[in-house]
């Protein structure tokens, strides 16, 4: 595994151990603002792992906001006793991004935990599909992750199903932003190498709704890096 693979997986354990805490500290819970939850995080994150910044502004989403994306903006809303939450985060570790995207079930209800496993087999498959398709495009990836939430009996949330990542601030393309995105139609060749001439690396994001139930959730990491690879 190369060295910007290595600093970006380890930008991801931190995240993951991030969450592990806000499990841990039971800090989404019924009757707490989402707003309250992402500011009790962020300051979870500054004493225990010492971050200082985010790439992306920090989310929280409840009951019906869970069937909004990072880019709807949406009231701040009180969570209840038998919701779904998710939460997405994008910290900068020593220079690196990571961006970090979970689901969690406030209550018994089983719709809601499976659509929590859904959530993450669907990545598990759309990360081996990358990883057994050298020639997968953007385009390709999101109509295959789309297909899935069909498949398990949901919608896909969102135009987009994920972008690049790397070392802050990763490239961009004002003039085309899209081109940056997985999402449909996009010919664009994943492992394409950017214009130095370095590839590039990816997050995947899996974002299933039911607007019927109004609820969502939300799975995202690294879909071009992969433990196994080490």
């Amino acid at each position: 595994m190369d060295t910007v693979s290595q600093a970006l997986l380890a930008a991801q354990y931190k995240a993951q151990a991030l969450f592990a805490e806000v499990v841990a500290e039971g800090l989404v819970c019924a009757g707490k603002l989402e707003s309250d939850l992402t500011d009790e995080i962020h300051a979870l994150a500054q004493t225990r792992f010492g971050l200082r910044r985010h790439w992306h502004k920090r989310i929280a989403r409840s009951g019906p906001n869970t069937l909004m994306t990072y880019h709807d903006e949406c009231a701040d809303r009180r969570i209840t006793g038998d919701d779904i939450v998710y939460l997405d985060f994008g910290p900068v570790f020593e220079e690196w991004e990571a961006d970090f995207g979970r689901s969690f079930v406030v209550g018994p209800d089983p719709v809601k935990h499976r659509l929590v496993g859904d959530l993450a087999d669907a990545f598990n498959r759309g990360q081996e599909l990358y990883r057994c398709t050298p020639n997968l495009t953007a385009g390709q990836l999101y109509d295959f992750a789309a297909g899935l939430a069909a498949e398990y009996g949901w919608e896909f949330g969102n135009v987009s199903a994920g972008h690049i990542v790397g070392h802050f601030p990763h490239e961009r393309r004002p003039q085309d932003p899209k081109y940056l995105s997985i999402r449909h139609g996009n010919p664009l060749p994943l492992r394409a190498t950017d214009e130095k001439g370095a590839p590039r690396h990816w997050i995947l994001e899996i974002h299933f709704i039911d607007r019927a139930r109004e609820i969502g959730g939300f799975f995202e990491e690294l879909l071009s890096v992969d433990a196994r690879d080490r």
